[in-house]
């Protein structure tokens, strides 16, 4: 059926697509610091933290995301397209019919002398179909639109897991980050609780004013008033979280037990080259394949230049006895080719492909504009990690030599060898100080996740599970009927997917499921 439907079929009209090209660099700006090796990355990029926790939550919203299922549902909706896309290269109308009708002519009818009675009735049984022989490929083109949108939601489903991954690493390093500010804040109440007391303790000796402890009893309660704020940030943290696992919000405090620290990784960091970010990153391929489908829809556009061709038929039988209508004599038959060509469109089909050939060119540059746009994500996040990690260290150093100077400028006020200025000067540098430290820590980890998710690391999660939640997909199939779409494979990664490929060359089939060889075709060649 396959072969007759491409003997009958001529050339596909419109451009053959051609993937785009997008300037890359060939290497990174940071080429040449040791910290950063052109090894590949690690797939499953969040077990540098060395963080059990982190690992189970990042599998936990894998499973349980719902913008995820959503991605995947859009995956079955783009397969279920192309199997109507594919199923417009048969005979498009099909359809059996029948009628038993009573008919009564009226007797003022011009021709009514002629007619044998004026009542009667008619019954008739038959088959009709029409199919537009796809000549010009209008129908092989949506083929191939169809394809490349199929593919696109595949990268679309790939990227909301890179996003999803590295959201909820993010979002963890937040919460032990505002954990760590809690307990700073904690600890520097206890220290100026110190403080007032030795402040309280000389002026009752005499030793010094009231002054003293009213300054420090205002510094201990500025600091006692940043808690609430900081317990707030906190629990937003905690909201966010439980969203990205598919969670109200509350009841999360059992999966965060753990160390309470900011994660840390090694201080090396493996980026790849820059070309791996054309199949790595997942919103590239997707521009790809928006790109092909775009192309594709010219070819549609194009057809509606030149005539249609159909081959239609109506077989039955008709009689006005019901016990005869299977006699001899009663069969009908009308059979035949035709063709329909619109002539005077005033333009309008032209100006159609060119609106067309504008998306084209919009998907091009597009495509172009994500590339650039990667590249200086990945080049951002590179920098600023490095960067932090040196930030980090002259921080360390800025703490310890803070924590030493409130050491002795409280020895230096009890002996009465310093005034009390410059002892609430020192603590609240160490509260300072110690505070850019953690935030510094928690930036240096949020940029190593915003590094791997600008490389595209962590759709791999995926592999080897279902797309759609097995409770979901039994849902589905009792609801409706869905053949051998579901259940539904996990598909292959966007990047391993050949771009629409000529049907000419390859089998048109709609495999059983997304890990069955040849994908369907666009196109066929010229």
């Amino acid at each position: 059926m396959l072969g007759l439907t491409f003997a009958l079929g001529g050339c596909a009209v419109g451009p053959d697509f051609q993937p785009p090209e997008a300037a890359v660099q060939d290497n990174w700006i940071e080429k040449g610091d040791k910290r950063v090796s052109n090894k590949e990355i690690k797939s499953e990029w969040w077990r540098t933290f060395r963080d059990p926790t982190l690992d189970r939550l990042v599998h936990a919203a894998a499973e349980q995301n719902l913008p995820v299922q959503i991605a995947g549902l859009r995956i079955l909706e783009a397969r279920a397209q192309l199997g109507i896309a594919i199923g417009q290269l048969f005979p498009q109308d099909q359809a059996g019919s029948g009628a038993a009708t009573w008919n009564k002519i009226s007797e003022q009818a011009a021709n009514k002398a002629n007619l044998p009675k004026h009542a009667f009735a008619d019954y008739s049984i038959g088959f009709d179909a029409t199919w537009e022989v796809d000549f010009w490929g209008r129908y092989r083109r949506g083929v191939e639109a169809a394809d490349a949108s199929m593919m696109r939601t595949i990268a679309d489903y790939d990227n909301a897991l890179v996003s999803l991954t590295a959201e909820v690493a993010r979002t963890y390093v937040v919460i032990r980050t505002f954990e760590v500010l809690l307990e700073i804040a904690r600890e520097n109440v206890r220290l100026q609780e110190d403080g007032l007391q030795i402040a309280e303790a000389r002026f009752r000796a005499g030793a010094t004013s009231e002054l003293d402890v009213a300054q420090q009893k205002a510094l201990l309660q500025n600091t006692i008033a940043s808690i609430p704020d900081l317990q707030t940030g906190l629990q937003q943290a905690k909201n966010a979280l439980s969203v990205l696992l598919g969670q109200p919000p509350g009841g999360i405090d059992k999966l965060l037990r753990g160390a309470r620290k900011i994660p840390s990784a090694s201080p090396r960091v493996s980026v790849g080259v820059p070309a791996e970010l054309l199949r790595r990153r997942p919103d590239i391929r997707a521009a790809e394949m928006n790109a092909a489908a775009e192309s594709a829809r010219i070819g549609i556009a194009e057809s509606d230049l030149y005539p249609r061709f159909f081959l239609f038929g109506d077989i039955g039988v008709q009689a006005s006895d019901l016990g005869k209508i299977f006699a001899p004599g009663s069969l009908f038959l009308t059979a035949g080719p035709s063709f329909r060509w619109s002539i005077l469109n005033y333009g309008r089909i032209a100006n159609n492909i060119r609106a067309q050939d504008a998306r084209l060119q919009e998907a091009l540059v597009n495509y172009q504009d994500v590339v650039i746009r990667a590249a200086r994500e990945s080049e951002d996040a590179l920098i600023a990690f490095l960067k932090g990690q040196q930030r980090a260290a002259a921080l360390q150093k800025s703490v310890e030599a803070a924590r030493r100077a409130v050491e002795l400028s409280f020895i230096q006020y009890r002996e009465g060898a310093e005034n009390f200025q410059r002892v609430l000067d020192a603590q609240t540098r160490l509260l300072d100080e110690r505070n850019r430290l953690a935030e510094t820590r928690s930036s240096i980890a949020t940029n190593l996740v915003a590094l791997y998710k600008a490389l595209g690391g962590g759709w791999e999660i995926r592999k080897g599970k279902p797309i759609v939640p097995e409770v979901m997909q039994a849902g589905m199939m009792n609801r409706t009927d869905w053949g051998n779409l579901l259940p539904a494979q996990t598909p292959p990664a966007a990047a391993d997917l050949p771009l629409p490929t000529p049907a000419g060359e390859t089998p048109l089939l709609l495999p059983p499921d997304f890990e069955a060889a040849p994908m369907p075709p666009g196109r066929p060649a010229n």
